[in-house]
């Protein structure tokens, strides 16, 4: 596999201090599934109640992990649970031998941990197509269910890294009507990002009380802002899965609670808005911002045609303000536009309005914001009320180096 040294640019400068979240432990473990000297399963170990909810890569070839994880969703919390994940191997595309993986570790993390396997929820990330090797990971399961800790949130956010440059983690302590609850998470994902749900795996932990419908209700409703609003290659991953655990530890219900929900909301974006930080090979973070669409749904077409173009993607790597891309991808994005209506900014700076360049446009301040790291594209579409917002990155020859030897 490609090894990757350099950390992105656009990296954080630390791993967050996250909050503590009563309920949850974690523990990691170096078992070789694919890279040698590096911790690469983790386990989180949580308490009997909790409730968990989730969303899913809707890939027609996702891996059995995350179709073991779809049928176990809603089952009754009485008992404990556990999320187990392995680095390295995606056990997808591996036919029987991947269900039978899945159900091999499922069963050693339920014995290690002493809970149903039904509680098991399973996840595996790394190269497509090669049995798993799921011994290397069930012969670890009772040092790890042994060696739990609430602080390891973070050594649970590096295990799971493939080509990754920095582990991503998000949290906070929210002040609810009824008291403060906590909220940490973590993410992977790099290359083979595009939203079509939550575009890499993401576990987010919390000791509010919450009914499962409900949480299910507000994890699709929040992801469908965040991690489905991100892209980094247009790709989808046939292993997407988002898990979020609230353990109810606090003993503080946060039905309804709009504080709970904002909060939630924040964490999933800067997670999902660090994982295009960490695109493969970029060197600029791009928020592109559509108005005046005849409808959200279109607007979103025309951000994500702009955001997955090549063309746009490439231009903007090489600082080079081309708005004529721009103009393209909304004429093939399939939703509606006039070339006559449309306006188009970089920055604070208008392009392009009414289908023609802007009398008052000056390139050498549009260029000046092409070289920044933080960029803004808008385009308004001049039809009507929609509007939408997506996150992206550059495209540069980074991505091919890294892609290029990923198995090797």
């Amino acid at each position: 596999m490609a090894s990757i040294t350099a950390v992105s640019p656009l990296a954080p400068g630390s791993f967050p201090d996250l909050p503590i979240v009563d309920g949850v432990a974690f523990s990691t473990v170096a078992a070789g599934v694919r890279y040698q000297g590096r911790d690469d399963v983790m386990l989180a170990k949580l308490i009997p109640g909790t409730t968990i909810a989730g969303v899913f890569t809707t890939s027609a070839t996702r891996s059995a992990p995350v179709l073991d994880c779809q049928a176990k969703l809603g089952v009754t919390p009485q008992d404990g649970a556990a999320f187990l994940v392995n680095s390295g191997n995606s056990n997808a595309f591996t036919g029987r031998n991947g269900v039978d993986a899945v159900d091999a570790i499922a069963h050693a993390t339920a014995k290690a941990c002493d809970i149903p396997q039904e509680r098991v929820f399973t996840s595996s990330t790394g190269v497509i197509g090669e049995p798993l090797p799921f011994e290397k990971i069930t012969s670890h399961l009772d040092t790890l269910s042994a060696t739990t800790t609430p602080d390891g949130i973070q050594a649970a956010a590096q295990a799971i890294m493939t080509t990754d440059t920095f582990a991503k983690g998000a949290g906070v302590t929210v002040q609810t009507k009824d008291g403060p609850v906590t909220i940490a998470g973590i993410a992977k994902g790099s290359g083979m990002i595009a939203p079509d749900m939550a575009t890499m795996l993401v576990y987010i932990f919390t000791d509010a009380v919450i009914s499962q419908p409900q949480l299910q209700e507000l994890v699709a409703r929040h992801n469908a802002k965040t991690f489905n609003c991100i892209t980094v290659d247009s790709d989808t991953s046939t292993s997407d899965t988002l898990l979020m655990a609230a353990t109810g530890a606090s003993g503080i219900d946060v039905s309804d609670d709009a504080a709970f929900s904002q909060a939630v909301h924040d964490v999933m974006q800067t997670l999902a808005h660090l994982v295009v930080r960490d695109g493969e090979g970029a060197t600029k973070f791009v928020e592109i911002n559509v108005t005046g669409a005849a409808s959200d749904a279109d607007a979103k077409i025309h951000a994500l045609s702009v955001a997955n173009s090549p063309l746009v993607k490439t231009a903007i790597a090489g600082e080079d303000p081309n708005w004529g891309r721009v103009v393209m991808a909304i004429g093939k994005s399939g939703a509606a536009a006039d070339r006559d209506l449309l306006s188009i900014r970089f920055g604070d700076v208008l392009v392009a309005e009414k289908g023609w360049v802007s009398a008052g446009y000056d390139e050498a301040k549009a260029a000046a914001h092409m070289k920044g790291q933080t960029l803004s594209i808008g385009v308004d579409i001049g039809l009507g009320n929609g509007a939408a917002t997506v996150w992206t990155c550059d495209l540069t020859h980074g991505y091919i180096d890294i892609n290029a030897d990923y198995r090797s």
